[in-house]
């Protein structure tokens, strides 16, 4: 039996045991705000996955940003998330399937500077390949994540499900 359960996102929403913290002081709404490089706070999220909130919450109504970085050759479970997403790849190459078969080969590869949507409820999975990623996410809070297969964890080496 497929099991759905829900995962608050926390910083790519991708699990919920990730503790958020931005790595700056909220601006108010006339401030500019600059985060360098070595400003990013990384949070580990699981299997080599780290995530860091660039600005917002996640978890609160509004604006965030997100950052993720995969180690090669490791994806997402199948999920989808409540809220519509925008993501940028912004070094190596995503891979980024649009079913929920979690099958390498059924997977589109997009190398840095690309963008992808994900609409909201869009089952998808996404990843590293062998060089590792670093992508981008923006979207408005309140995020939510449903892996469909919570038997397989929220992140691993993906194999064909179906």
């Amino acid at each position: 039996m497929m099991k759905k359960s829900a995962f608050t996102l926390s910083a790519f929403a991708l699990t919920a045991s990730l503790v958020v913290s931005p790595s700056f002081s909220a601006p108010s709404e006339k401030d500019f705000q600059i985060t360098k490089s070595e400003q990013i706070v990384w949070k580990d999220a699981g299997r080599g996955v780290k995530v860091a909130v660039i600005y917002g919450d996640p978890s609160k109504p509004g604006q965030y940003v997100l950052r993720a970085h995969f180690p090669p050759g490791v994806m997402s479970s199948p999920h989808f998330h409540g809220e519509e997403r925008h993501v940028t790849v912004i070094q190596g190459t995503w891979y980024a399937g649009k079913d929920d078969s979690w099958d390498p080969a059924a997977t589109e590869a997009l190398k840095a500077g690309s963008y992808m949507y994900h609409p909201a409820g869009g089952v998808h999975y996404d990843g590293a390949g062998e060089e590792g990623a670093i992508v981008q996410i923006i979207g408005m809070g309140p995020s939510k994540t449903t892996f469909l297969f919570p038997k397989e964890g929220d992140f691993g080496k993906p194999h064909k499900l179906n």
